[in-house]
């Protein structure tokens, strides 16, 4: 197959960051994608209804500059603290104004201080949500600096995710970001209420891509990259149609200096390359036509929103493309995502 058409995908995670960065980032989504769930994880973060309608005229500005306010909605999300206001939460998640609240532990990731330091402390907030069907969205990791960052998923599903799902069943979960076939295999073996978002670098590469030969800064990201059985089982659930996985591409950019240095940031940009690489994906596991349910369907069927009503064209070309080195903005120099193999497919 040299040419492939389908529902125009969307991003069930994203970061467009604010300001000068996220005018320089939105376009490169907006391309591809019909929608995002915009991560809230702003310096101060966006905690409440009143703050999500701000963040999302600022990009919806963004959009118009580049004349993509028509094709392209950005899904608001609120930043989970522990004193966030439940009656706030289900008034913006009835609205319409948002459709989920993301859930950082504490010092997990980037702008995540902020974060929830013992689940028992927003156990309002959740039982709101799963009484009035609001999704929570979690950065699937433990912070306890015992344990090794590696294991970090693990014990996040053993310790705080299994106990919270006994606690609250209907609460509906995504794992953002999964790394491991431990997150997988959770999955997995659910039957509701528990869906996952997988990214394209967590697919594409494994630990020694970054570590190997010299340390790669632009493809350290946290979730950090996971051993090569990890990834396998990653790819095993993308390319199986499965509705409970779907595309979130963790997007995060950083100017170059700031990945570059001696404490570099943690964050990959990929949404520039997104559909391209997982297109390749897709056909080396002889598995493209599920592509369309992995970007396209299973997302919006999970939040239950319609599919898009437009498409996008994916062609094969003999050679290899030319990826895009660097998204350049004035000042700004983010670097994209480097998928370490050649990419023979193009978005037309």
């Amino acid at each position: 197959m040299n040419e492939i058409t389908i529902v125009r995908p969307d991003d069930w995670h994203v970061h467009f960051r604010d300001g000068e960065m996220m005018r320089t980032v939105v376009a490169e989504t907006a391309r591809h994608f019909g929608r995002a769930i915009v991560m809230p994880n702003l310096v101060p973060p966006v905690v409440t209804r009143a703050d999500a309608n701000a963040y999302q005229r600022r990009i919806e500005a963004a959009l118009a500059e580049h004349g993509m306010q028509d094709q392209f909605k950005p899904l608001m999300t609120l930043y989970l603290t522990e004193q966030t206001d439940p009656n706030d939460v289900v008034a913006a998640a009835q609205s319409g104004d948002v459709q989920a609240v993301k859930l950082y532990p504490a010092g997990a990731t980037t702008n995540s201080a902020s974060g929830v330091s013992n689940i028992d402390n927003v156990m309002p907030v959740l039982e709101a949500m799963a009484d009035n069907n609001v999704v929570l969205c979690v950065h699937g990791e433990v912070t306890n600096p015992d344990i090794d960052i590696f294991d970090r998923e693990a014990r996040f599903i053993e310790d705080v995710l299994q106990p919270l799902r006994k606690r609250l069943p209907s609460l509906r979960i995504v794992m953002e970001h999964i790394t491991t076939k431990h997150g997988a295999d959770y999955v997995s073996s659910e039957d509701s209420n528990l869906a996952a978002t997988i990214t394209p670098q967590h697919l594409l590469l494994n630990r020694n891509h970054m570590l190997v030969g010299g340390v790669r800064p632009h493809y350290y990201c946290l979730p950090i990259l996971k051993r090569e059985e990890h990834r396998k089982a990653l790819v095993d659930v993308a390319c199986s149609g499965d509705r409970r996985f779907f595309l979130g591409t963790d997007s995060a950019p950083h100017e170059k200096h700031t990945k570059e240095n001696s404490c570099g940031c943690a964050g990959v940009f990929n949404s520039t390359v997104t559909m391209a690489c997982m297109a390749q994906l897709f056909e080396q596991q002889h598995a493209l036509d599920m592509l369309e349910a992995f970007c396209s369907k299973n997302g919006p069927a999970y939040y239950g929103l319609p599919i898009n009503e437009t498409t996008i064209t994916l062609r094969r070309s003999e050679k290899p493309v030319t990826l895009p080195e660097h998204v350049i903005n004035g000042d700004i120099n983010v670097t994209v995502f480097d998928p370490a193999q050649d990419i023979n497919w193009r978005v037309v």
